[in-house]
This record gives C-alpha cells, sequence and structure tokens, in this order.
C-alpha cells in the first residue's frame, strides 16, 4: 500500500509559479513510476507530467512543455511538479499517483495510488 499526499497548491496570477509535492509513505517508494494528473472544472481529469522510478526519464503532455517540471527525491519518498508561467487554463485539481514498475504512462488507469488532490487556481 501506498499512501500519497499533496500539497502546494493555492491561487497564483498568470504568469505566476506554483510548486506541488507529493509525500509518499512506505519504503518502497523507489519502485513506482508517478504521474501528476489534473481535473479542471467541467472537463476530464487528463495526464500532465509522469517521472520513471528512478527519475531518468520524463513526459509531458503538449500543453505543459517548457513550462512545468516534474522532478523526485526517493531519500525523501517525493515527487514535485514544479510549474512556471502559469495560465488561467492550468487551473485545476491536481492530482499525484503511483504505478508499479519502472517507465513511465500517460494511461490513467495503470496508476494503482491516488493522491487526494490540491487545487491549483490561476487568476488572469
Amino acid at each position: 500500500q501506498v499512501q500519497l499526499v499533496e500539497s502546494g497548491g493555492g491561487l497564483v496570477q498568470a504568469g505566476g509559479s506554483l510548486r506541488l509535492s507529493c509525500a509518499a509513505s512506505g519504503r518502497t517508494f523507489s519502485r513506482y513510476s508517478m504521474g501528476w494528473f489534473r481535473r479542471a472544472p467541467g472537463k476530464e481529469r487528463e495526464f500532465v507530467a509522469a517521472i520513471t522510478r528512478n527519475g531518468d526519464d520524463s513526459y509531458y503532455v503538449d500543453s505543459v512543455k517548457g513550462r512545468f517540471t516534474i522532478s523526485r527525491d526517493n531519500a525523501k519518498n517525493t515527487v514535485y511538479l514544479q510549474m512556471n508561467s502559469l495560465k488561467p487554463e492550468d487551473t485545476a485539481v491536481y492530482y499525484c499517483a503511483a504505478r508499479g514498475g519502472s517507465a513511465w504512462t500517460m494511461t490513467e488507469q495503470s496508476y494503482t495510488y491516488w493522491g487526494q488532490g490540491t487545487q491549483v487556481t490561476v487568476s488572469s
């Protein structure tokens, strides 16, 4: 079992930055590849970014490439999402998720464990 707790969300003006954190319980964090997803108001949850279990590879949805960076610290059992140049369309609840295995994936159904989400609101 892995429990995930997100933090770092909040209200920010367009062009600003936030760093989301996702803390994982347990001693096996390094066995899981990690992903960030988001659900905007009235929309389906969508993939944002993912990282392999040792952090050597990552992938981003086109809309955040060059603005968001996913990283992890296995010693701290934490994955991060640095979000720069935020836009109003980035407003959403952001979720972290974990899946067993080394490779990243965009597929929501491949993730086994989910956090409760953290709200990010970007004002124009």
